[in-house]
């Protein structure tokens, strides 16, 4: 009896505690709550591409689900609101008036429009009358390749024109009329002219924004970020939008193709005919081992797959690091003795093979 009345009330007090919480934002972001800052805007990017209501059409809780992903990041990516919300749920967030009501859009994709019509093609479509726009302000985002393999998130202080209103009024929306004009009796003249309204005069106010762009691992030169309506502004129009083009810094160690890796390096004489063993240190810090016991030649290469880029598509696929290897040999004078027991050693015989190497012909 005692044990039935303990499970009534261990299952009303989860209830109860469910209720007073509301909803899990960690669990909607599908993080921990230790998640650092970066971790819940990972999280939230990956997700609102997957759960964007227009991609799930056949899901009558699209809406909600989204929206409830929208909360979640509005809160958790604010230290003062996830300060509260880990103190008292929802419940402290609407005491305190900070439940809701944002755009957690803003910093990934600029001030308005919506950030999915990039990435599906869902944009609205209808008959009205095009609305004029800015120019496209086109920059480079200049980044390491450490960035590109691992990931960042990178924060940019933007200078934007922003219309404020004005004294006075201006001529706006001018455009080409036909005017029919009475010269006589049974005499017309049309004449095209140009009609202005009077619309209210406005001004340009420079606006600090801070915008953030995150440095996807696996990302190639020339991919895009577009901040929608960061762009120039436009008199009787929106604004155009802000696009960074990815730009990768040369790096001093390896060097990229596609999601393979490249480098060099230089052993001894002594290493290339006896063997060695050693680390390269890898764009994130881990150790990749090379040992080799047989003799290494000048242009020998070996790869270790697995140890390139992230595939920017699935980061759980890596390509291929190619090392080639160059012999530094010694410099200074042999003596005859030192020769003849060199000869001994590598037991090789002259050769003076003359060829074709940039055609592709071999040595015969």
């Amino acid at each position: 009896m005692y044990k039935i009345v303990f499970c009534l009330v261990f299952v009303s007090l989860l209830v109860v505690d469910q209720v007073f919480s509301g909803r899990d934002f960690y669990a909607i972001l599908g993080v921990s709550k230790r998640a650092t800052k970066n971790e819940i805007k990972k999280a939230y990017r990956r997700l609102a591409k997957e759960m964007h209501p227009d991609k799930n059409q056949d899901d009558p809780d699209a809406n909600s689900k989204f929206q409830d992903l929208g909360a979640a990041y509005e809160t958790l990516s604010d230290d003062e609101k996830r300060k509260l919300y880990d103190r008292g749920g929802e419940e402290a967030l609407a005491r305190d008036g900070g439940g809701g009501g944002g755009d957690p859009f803003a910093s990934f994709f600029g001030g308005g429009g919506s950030p999915f019509g990039d990435f599906f093609g869902f944009e609205g479509q209808g008959g009205e009358r095009e609305i004029p726009r800015g120019a496209n302000i086109v920059l480079d985002l200049w980044v390491t390749l450490e960035e590109l393999y691992v990931g960042n998130f990178v924060e940019l202080t933007h200078n934007k024109p922003v219309m404020k209103p004005a004294k006075g009024t201006r001529k706006c929306n001018c455009r080409q009329e036909m005017v029919t004009r009475s010269l006589g009796p049974g005499r017309f003249q049309m004449t095209q002219q140009q009609v202005c309204d009077d619309c209210p005069n406005v001004k340009f106010v420079n606006e600090e924004h801070l915008l953030e762009v995150e440095i996807e691992p696996g990302m190639n030169n020339g991919m895009e970020h577009k901040f929608v309506s960061e762009g120039e502004p436009h008199m009787d129009g929106e604004p155009g939008d802000l696009v960074l083009q990815i730009r990768t810094y040369p790096h001093e160690m390896f060097e990229r193709r596609g999601d393979d890796l490249y480098t060099n390096v230089t052993i001894s004489l002594v290493d290339a005919l006896n063997g060695f063993e050693m680390d390269i240190e890898h764009l994130d810090g881990h150790k990749v081992h090379l040992s080799r016991e047989k003799v290494t030649w000048p242009g020998a290469r070996i790869r270790k797959k697995g140890e390139g880029m992230p595939n920017y598509e699935n980061n759980n696929l890596f390509g291929t690091l190619y090392i080639t290897f160059d012999v530094e040999f010694p410099k200074g004078q042999i003596d005859d003795e030192n020769k003849e027991t060199l000869s001994k050693i590598l037991n090789q015989k002259s050769i003076n093979s003359v060829y074709n190497g940039l055609g592709g012909f071999k040595a015969s």
